[in-house]
C-alpha cells in the first residue's frame, strides 16, 4: 500500500480495494541421494572438537642411543593420557613399521645394523594424523 507521503508499506493486511494475486509454484531442484558412508561410524562423542595434547614424543629409545640388541622397545610420551577413540603409529625411516594402536608403547624386531629414524603419528577417531612427533635417530649395532 501507499500512504500519503507516497511510502510504500508491505503488508499482509490489505487495504480496502485490495487485490489477491495468485503466484506460480516456485521451481524446485531434486537433491541427490547421499551415498552410504564406506567406513564404519566414528568413535567418539559427535562434534567433540579435538584437542591437542600437550606432549607427544619419543621418550625411550633417546635420540642418538646406540642400540646392540634386535628388540627395541619404544615408549612415545603422551600429556594428558591418550584418548579412548585416538591411535597412535609408528615410523622406522619415513614407512610404517607398526599399525595404529591404542598403546604408548611398541616393540622394533629385526632393525638392520646402521643409522635409524623413528617417529610417532597420533590419529584421531577418523584415522587423520593429528600430531607427529620430531624424528629420533638411533644406531643399532652390529
Amino acid at each position: 500500500m501507499v500512504d500519503a507521503q507516497g511510502n510504500v508499506t508491505f503488508t499482509d493486511n490489505p487495504e480496502r480495494g485490495g487485490k489477491a494475486i495468485t503466484l506460480a509454484p516456485l521451481p524446485s531442484v531434486p537433491t541427490a541421494a547421499r551415498p552410504a558412508s564406506l567406513s564404519p561410524r566414528a568413535k567418539g562423542n559427535p562434534g567433540q572438537p579435538f584437542m591437542p595434547y600437550d606432549r607427544f614424543a619419543i621418550a625411550n629409545p633417546a635420540a642418538g642411543a646406540s642400540l646392540r640388541n634386535n628388540m627395541t622397545p619404544v615408549e612415545v610420551a603422551v600429556s594428558p593420557p591418550l584418548r579412548d577413540d585416538h591411535q597412535i603409529q609408528l615410523l622406522v625411516n619415513g614407512e610404517l613399521s607398526q599399525s595404529a594402536l591404542h598403546s604408548d608403547a611398541f616393540w622394533l624386531a629385526g632393525l638392520p645394523a646402521g643409522q635409524h629414524q623413528l617417529q610417532a603419528e597420533l590419529l584421531d577417531s577418523q584415522g587423520r594424523i593429528q600430531h607427529r612427533t620430531d624424528p629420533v635417530t638411533i644406531f643399532i649395532a652390529e
